[in-house]
């Protein structure tokens, strides 16, 4: 059996892979700031994580992927993870990362001085310490500039080209047959980092997967999103399209891009009255929903009054009536948001379960779960 875990940490990103096999990927990390308030909603997500490697007997993560840079996919991680680079990082109680997983924009972003006790610059750090050492980490895309970097650093050209992976790649870390699961990369593009923009592009410089699971005969899919933007989805769709790889867009679980933001369906200042409009190669791309399908947001709780109507950060209401329209239109099951799962009060991680029976969802909360009953349509491998 595989588990897929999604955290409640508000607006921000935290998932788990955890494999048949024993091994775990963890998906971005944030630790909100009440999240140790037995009061507040919000997990505390590093007590959570420790407990469960505790249970396991680990004290690492075999991959840990940072989709990006802002700091609700990366909040607290400097004072949970074991990073190399540095002794103040690391001492007992850390968690290791035996390898990192970041977009090239993560390694060539520059940093003010002001900005250099955030902990962006800190991951930034062990990212190029990582690379420039040859082992643990993979970066995803090789523009220009990381060429530049690299040869800046006394590297060659192509000497770190094994840590490197190209969009419309599978990542060599996990196999499918042997680890029972295979990220292929969507993105990012070269484009992405060019003219040193990469923190103005960190939102289309992120880290999206087809995360392809296999179990028995079975196959499923996750299409795995950070804060993306429509033109960027519109991309993926048209040149997975003009390749032939539809397969590669389908999915059973789908995470939501930028916490239920409108700006992932549709461009900015279009955000709709009651629904957001999608542009076409999103609404296709949502179309590749297959039966019985989650869509799930990484989010706050998602009102319905005048203000959530009317409230202009995310997760917007508009938007989550597109996506529930869309996973009618594939007789999708359910539309989530973390932090309203069981309930609002408490909200607890949402968990899927992947087994010959198919996708199902359960929840660890006091509120009945739904079991393989809501189980998403099994494919046949190959």
């Amino acid at each position: 059996m595989h588990t897929i875990k999604f955290y409640p940490v508000n607006n921000g990103d935290c998932s788990q892979i955890l494999l048949d096999n024993g091994k775990r990927i963890l998906i971005d990390y944030r630790q909100p700031a009440n999240g140790a308030d037995p009061k507040k909603p919000e997990i505390d997500l590093s007590k959570t994580l420790r407990d469960e490697l505790a249970k396991a007997s680990r004290s690492d993560f075999d991959a840990v992927i940072f989709t990006h840079a802002d700091l609700d996919h990366i909040e607290g991680s400097t004072d949970f993870f074991y990073l190399e680079h540095a002794k103040r990082y690391q001492g007992e109680g850390r968690i290791h990362i035996n390898e990192l997983w970041v977009p090239a924009a993560f390694v060539l972003e520059s940093v003010t001085n002001d900005e250099l006790s955030n902990e962006f610059p800190i991951l930034r750090a062990e990212a190029r310490h990582r690379l420039k050492a040859g082992a643990g980490i993979k970066v995803f895309s090789k523009p220009p500039e990381l060429v530049k970097y690299l040869e800046s650093e006394g590297i060659g050209a192509n000497d770190r080209d094994d840590l490197i992976v190209d969009a419309g790649t599978i990542v060599d870390t996990f196999s499918i047959d042997g680890d029972g699961v295979e990220f292929f990369c969507h993105s990012p593009y070269k484009k992405h980092c060019e003219d040193g923009a990469s923190k103005e592009l960190r939102n289309e410089a992120a880290l999206i997967f087809n995360i392809r699971f296999k179990y028995g005969s079975y196959e499923y899919d996750m299409f795995a999103v950070g804060d993306s933007t429509s033109d960027v989805l519109a991309d993926i769709v048209n040149i997975t399209e003009a390749h032939g790889r539809e397969d590669r867009l389908a999915w059973n679980l789908y995470s939501v891009p930028h916490h239920c933001s409108y700006l992932a369906l549709a461009p900015d200042g279009e955000k709709g009255d009651t629904k957001t409009t999608p542009i076409e190669e999103v609404r296709r791309l949502l179309g590749y929903g297959k039966k019985n399908g989650y869509i799930v947001c990484s989010s706050k709780p998602i009102g319905s009054d005048k203000e959530a109507y009317e409230q202009i950060q995310p997760p917007h209401v508009q938007s989550k009536n597109t996506y529930e329209e869309s996973l009618k239109e594939v007789s999708g099951r359910k539309f989530l948001v973390t932090m309203e799962e069981p309930n609002r009060i408490h909200p607890k991680p949402l968990e899927f379960k992947i087994t010959a029976g198919g996708l199902s969802l359960s929840t660890t909360g006091a509120v009945a779960a739904t079991t393989a009953a809501a189980s998403s349509t099994p494919a046949r491998a190959g």
